[in-house]
């Protein structure tokens, strides 16, 4: 005689049966084994920033970048890249197979830039952002509705008006109190689960405002910035880029003529959840002469001056793995690396002991790791009034 098949005491679920039972409930799904590596809360892809060292310090013991699947903030001064780093972030998705739907409010940005950097027009989306309720409300209905992981750019939010602020047909500041912050706080609530699960990214580019506290001076000093679209908006962020200026004559980029042609941006994790926040790198912007780009291969030259591999002066040494030394004058820096391939990839794997394997190990000087001008970090982020770009 068959035995009869034991049945489950009441009341006596398996863990998958209850996970079943929830995204049933929810109608779609939302409870997830985090053992899973394609869980939702797992950042599984990142997005070059165009910044090797910048990509270097976000994420802890790997390269990062902009994580997909969150919400980010890049916030800088005016002049300070914001713009152009963005579209090098498209490049990189659109690379990655992704989609790229870029959301103007300042009506800035330009086809024969974009085409001279890269862009594949072919997966990109340019959008007047009329007003913030729009860029919410499309960036839902894509995410609903296409299958293909899509990069939003937002640039930027500071600039961008909501439907009050059109509508109620005055320029008086206190007709609707904080309408950007209301609106961005709403929005950013709804797009953060849904970003998740489609293994998209949105990017939000806002302004650095200088925090100016009249009845306490002394807070300028600790917190010498803000950014608009009020407090609430950042905790949905899980990155904040912040973009200022490095202090000194050394930190401009002249040519041969010496006439001004870029700016050495310091680049701070104001907000990390995939590593450590505080942490500083810096970026070679170009803005003139040949045109505006990314001198990335330069700023390897100072991400590795703290190593023992590595001594300065005239010329620059590079100890080998095999105990050589190959050297290199600063103007000879960047064609070296591109020549050598032996060279670069010297170079290459000191950066990564530097920046990622010993700061994991918690070995070295910290402050090389949060100051990089090698100031108190309250003094060195002081506003300055003279902006120049």
């Amino acid at each position: 005689m068959a035995k009869k098949k034991k049945e489950a005491a009441a009341g006596k679920m398996s863990m998958k049966d209850i996970r079943g039972m929830i995204n049933k409930h929810a109608g779609k799904e939302v409870a997830y084994d985090m053992r899973d590596p394609e869980n939702p809360s797992n950042v599984i892809r990142w997005i070059s920033t165009g910044s090797r060292w910048l990509d270097s310090i976000i994420a802890s013991d790997r390269m990062g970048g902009i994580p997909v699947g969150r919400i980010s903030e890049l916030a800088g001064l005016e002049s300070s890249g914001k713009s152009y780093m963005a579209v090098q972030i498209a490049i990189n998705a659109q690379a990655m197979g992704m989609d790229v739907v870029y959301f103007d409010s300042e009506s800035a940005m330009s086809t024969d830039f974009c085409a001279d950097a890269g862009i594949d027009f072919d997966k990109f989306i340019y959008l007047q952002a009329t007003s913030l309720e729009f860029v919410f409300e499309i960036t839902e209905q894509i995410l609903a509705q296409s299958e293909t992981p899509t990069l939003f750019i937002l640039d930027s939010l500071a600039n961008c008006p909501t439907k009050g602020e059109i509508e109620d047909g005055n320029y008086n500041p206190k007709s609707d109190i904080s309408p950007l912050a209301r609106v961005s706080s709403k929005g950013m609530k709804k797009l953060v689960v849904p970003i998740a699960n489609h293994r998209s990214a949105l990017l939000v580019l806002n302004q650095l405002k200088t925090n100016i506290n009249v009845a306490n001076p002394m807070m300028m000093r600790v917190e010498p910035w803000y950014t608009p679209g009020g407090k609430a908006v950042t905790y949905s962020y899980s990155l904040r880029i912040w973009l200022t200026r490095r202090k000194g004559k050394n930190h401009i980029v002249l040519d041969e003529n010496e006439f001004r042609v870029g700016s050495h941006m310091k680049c701070k994790l104001e907000k990390n959840r995939f590593g450590c926040e505080g942490r500083e790198c810096e970026l070679k912007i170009n803005w003139g002469g040949d045109g505006v780009f990314l001198h990335d291969e330069k700023s390897w030259l100072e991400a590795i001056k703290s190593s023992p591999h590595y001594s300065g002066g005239a010329w620059k040494t590079i100890t080998m793995e095999d105990g050589s030394e190959k050297k290199v004058q600063e103007s000879g820096w960047v064609d070296k690396l591109r020549s050598d391939a032996d060279f670069r990839q010297r170079v290459l794997d000191i950066m990564d002991e530097e920046l990622i394997h010993k700061f994991a190990r918690r070995e070295g000087n910290a402050k090389d790791y949060y100051d990089i001008d090698g100031e108190d970090r309250n003094e060195d982020v002081k506003p300055n009034p003279v902006q120049e770009g």
